[in-house]
């Protein structure tokens, strides 16, 4: 409306002036252009109209690259459940093939993939991506720059391993993980992502489920720390079923959108190291305490005092096809843009908790997260994608999560409803909590 009526009032007074000018032609000269002062004023309503136009237009711009990446999750979801029908079980977040040579999971591996692909990699085939699942399913795939390449089956490590970083499909930057409001591309990162799955609301467990260092599923501990602390749809290395999301597909999240790092110290892409697995679970808020964020920019991390844990090639979503949380997952613990942190340790090994070979292999509370303006997309066990909001009503925040470490409890006892307020209750699937708000 505004842009009519300045429209309008320009061209009113340029027909004013034409009528002057014939009025002002019986008494003078016939004037061959505008005055200098003319010429300045429509140039200046004209600057007017285009810095009216242009947040407009980048507005709608935003609007299609936001339905875009929703779009991108409406096929995920829609692959998700073709792999249900198919196999009757979701892809398994953190599946493959075993330890040789290797002594613990933890550790690069050239002969094989120590269980570390990401539920990403299983879903290929219902995405419309079946060449490179047959690539990725078969010896020799290529390696990265095309050449012939010598790998396994089910190919190595995902990770930046001497050796293994130059195998191909790892490499590939698919278009149906990314977002498209998302900048991040190109090196040190392999092939990026931007959906991630869901794990729950406790960090223990999140990157070993039920096995030990070895890979051991028969160890009796951790097999009970994962029943207590894996509260998301996916399990890490354990097979789950629509039947276990005993809360309702349509009030579980099943997948969540995560932001990629660009090396700029963003609190959502970089994880802070900030003491133990205990720590965490004692108070999550520790995560983006206020010592450690830019007091003049807090969505960035201070530039001294701050343990990241980015050595290059670590960064959030940098790895699609690696199942270890900073990579592919996301929690729902802080709500939407937190800070993300990991812990100094984070491997059972049938006794206790150990450190792992690499900082990206650690126990970690990794929020959700978009470049999208005031939130992030969320995909429902049901296929639903929606939009959460950074206000979401997220409980108490200092609260200690449920986190069963060894025999004994060291957060709430497990079986507890989630501390994190609605947005807790949608990222756990059989803990018997009413969804009573509107998301």
């Amino acid at each position: 409306m505004f842009i009519s009526f300045v429209v309008g009032s320009i061209l009113s007074t340029l027909t004013s002036h034409e009528h002057f000018e014939r009025d002002n032609m019986k008494k003078s000269e016939t004037r061959s252009a505008f005055t200098l002062v003319e010429l300045l004023v429509v140039i200046a309503i004209i600057g007017v109209l285009v810095g009216l136009l242009l947040p407009a237009v980048q507005a709608a711009r935003e609007a299609a690259r936001r339905m875009s990446c929703s779009n991108n999750f409406k096929q995920l979801g829609l692959g998700i459940h073709n792999y249900h029908s198919a196999y009757n079980q979701l892809p398994i977040q953190k599946a493959g093939t075993g330890l040789y040579p290797n002594a613990s999971w933890d550790l690069s591996n050239t002969q094989g993939n120590c269980e570390e692909l990401s539920a990403l990699v299983g879903v290929l085939p219902f995405v419309e991506a079946q060449a490179l699942w047959e690539q990725i399913a078969n010896p020799n795939a290529p390696n990265k720059d095309g050449s012939a390449g010598i790998w396994p089956a089910m190919g190595p490590t995902p990770d930046n391993g001497t050796g293994n970083g130059n195998y191909g499909p790892w490499n590939e930057e698919l278009p149906f993980l990314r977002c498209p409001s998302d900048p991040g591309t190109g090196l040190p990162a392999a092939g990026r992502t931007n959906y991630a799955a869901s794990l729950g609301d406790s960090i223990v467990s999140s990157t070993d489920g039920p096995t030990t260092s070895t890979l051991n599923k028969k160890n009796s501990n951790a097999g009970q720390m994962a029943r207590a602390n894996c509260r998301g749809v996916f399990v890490p290395r354990q097979k789950a079923k629509f039947r276990d999301i005993l809360d309702g597909l349509a009030n579980t999240i099943m997948m969540g959108e995560i932001v990629t790092d660009l090396g700029d110290r963003d609190i959502r892409t970089n994880p802070n190291a900030i003491g133990t697995t205990a720590t965490i679970v004692a108070n999550p808020a520790l995560c983006g305490d206020a010592s450690t964020v830019d007091a003049t920019r807090p969505q960035f991390w201070a530039t001294s005092g701050v343990a990241l844990i980015n050595t290059g090639s670590i960064g959030r979503g940098f790895r699609w096809a690696d199942g270890n949380p900073v990579y592919s997952g996301m929690m729902t613990i802080s709500p939407p843009n937190s800070a993300a942190c990991v812990a100094d340790e984070g491997m059972y090994d049938g006794s206790g908790i150990i450190a792992t070979a690499s900082a990206d292999k650690r126990y970690g509370l990794m929020p959700a997260g978009s470049r999208h303006q005031g939130g992030c997309h969320v995909l429902m066990g049901d296929g639903a994608v929606k939009f959460i909001t950074d206000s979401i009503e997220a409980g108490t925040q200092t609260s200690p999560m449920v986190a069963r470490i060894h025999t004994s409890d060291t957060g709430l006892a497990s079986g507890s409803q989630s501390p994190y307020g609605l947005w807790g209750k949608l990222g756990t699937k059989a803990s018997k909590e009413v969804i009573d708000s509107e998301f």
